[in-house]
């Protein structure tokens, strides 16, 4: 459905999805996005645009690559299924048998499956995490790899926000060799023909679209006042998310240091880093091709990305909130996948098998095994709280919809 504002393809069939995309545009509550939709391994809707910049002066073109920010979690846990798939990561395991540094101050314990699922305690850097070099990886795991967790891992489930990518990206190298990203490009990125990357080389810096951050990540700093009302006269609910409050995991986990520019991720050093949870950088047709293929039996033209029974361990429920970094809220996760993510659209439908990720820009990825779809919206203008997933939740909703 080319307009003045989108480019690409959409099936006639979801020409009602297609208009929803176009009115983010001429709203302008969208700078920027690709958008992208596969059905039982065809590509049904594959469109892009609006603007690369703030002043929108140039046009998202087909190969825009842009952050997708936790979206990365998700490619990097399908790294790690491999491996698992192969014998080469055992899940039961612990993390100390691949890697001896790890076990020491508290975490000598902690499984794989910790890490995958974010029951590490592990969210965050007991000093702070160190800023401006993105690029220097054995700094971050090493500072891991020392450091007392902040929980008794396996007690709770954290969100472990950029921790996560540290501490499975390692697992990966200790494992194979190979980083993350170098891992994804040579195992799956090229055999597929995915435009995807983590880390990113020079040739691609002059496609990338800038990151529109707020400067300040969503909240829900209205729900502060709940630490001071008892608990006689809350839900479960409003309990979960008061003792979340009182806690303050989510500063930790958001170092407000890490984000206090709002165009770090637009540096050279944040794009050419690898940072398995948090930059991975791509065009959405790529992931809801990767996600659609997951979603119908996990192998295409020969390639076999994951078994059928390695896709169950992905979206197989592992730990189930409250989330005392996600603010209490009841998340889901599989293996370093979200089987429910609240007000978002992995969830969403009650009656289908969602797996995904989103990112804090607003990226959704998903798969879903029941109506074998693989769905990718990846944008560039961070939203404000609950708007921040608004125009992924309005095109999934049209979407199933028409189903």
């Amino acid at each position: 459905m080319p307009t003045e504002l989108v480019s690409g393809y959409c099936d006639s069939k979801f020409e009602k999805v297609a208009e929803v995309f176009n009115r983010s545009f001429e709203s302008k509550f969208e700078v920027g996005a690709s958008f992208a939709v596969e059905i039982e391994g065809e590509m049904v809707i594959n469109l892009w645009g609006g603007h690369q910049d703030a002043q929108r002066s140039q046009p998202w073109q087909e190969n825009t690559l842009v952050n997708v920010f936790s979206v990365t979690k998700g490619v990097t846990a399908i790294c790690a299924a491999r491996l698992i798939e192969q014998g080469r990561l055992d899940f039961t395991q612990k993390v100390s048998h691949y890697w001896p540094e790890y076990g020491c101050n508290g975490k000598e314990n902690t499984t794989v499956l910790d890490v995958l699922c974010h029951r590490a305690g592990m969210f965050g850097f007991q000093n702070g995490i160190p800023l401006n070099q993105w690029t220097d990886w054995h700094q971050f795991t090493d500072l891991l790899g020392a450091q007392k967790p902040f929980v008794e891992p396996s007690s709770i489930q954290g969100y472990h926000a950029l921790t996560f990518g540290w501490l499975v990206g390692e697992l990966i190298r200790r494992v194979d060799g190979r980083s993350v990203g170098q891992y994804f490009k040579e195992e799956l990125a090229e055999p597929l023909e995915l435009d995807f990357v983590i880390g990113m080389g020079d040739k691609d810096m002059a496609r990338c679209a800038d990151m529109l951050m707020l400067g300040k990540l969503p909240t829900i700093d209205q729900f502060k006042l709940l630490k001071f009302v008892p608990d006689l006269f809350l839900s479960k609910a409003l309990k979960d998310m008061k003792l979340a409050v009182a806690k303050d995991f989510n500063s930790v986990a958001f170092d407000p240091n890490a984000i206090n520019d709002p165009d770090v991720s637009n540096t050279r050093e944040w794009r050419s880093a690898e940072i398995p949870a948090a930059n991975g950088h791509g065009v959405a047709s790529s992931l809801a091709k990767l996600y659609g293929i997951l979603s119908n039996g996990g192998s295409r033209n020969g390639v076999e990305v994951l078994k059928a029974e390695t896709v169950e361990l992905l979206r197989k429920v592992h730990s189930h909130g409250p989330d005392l970094v996600l603010f209490g809220l009841p998340y889901r996760f599989g293996l370093g996948h979200m089987v429910n993510a609240p007000f978002t659209p992995i969830g969403l439908n009650k009656s289908t098998n969602m797996f995904g990720h989103t990112g804090i820009g607003g990226a959704v990825v998903f798969g879903d095994i029941d109506k074998k779809i693989g769905f990718s919206y990846f944008n560039n203008q961070q939203h404000k709280d609950l708007k921040l997933y608004e125009t992924s939740n309005k095109l999934a909703k049209t979407l199933y919809s028409l189903l």
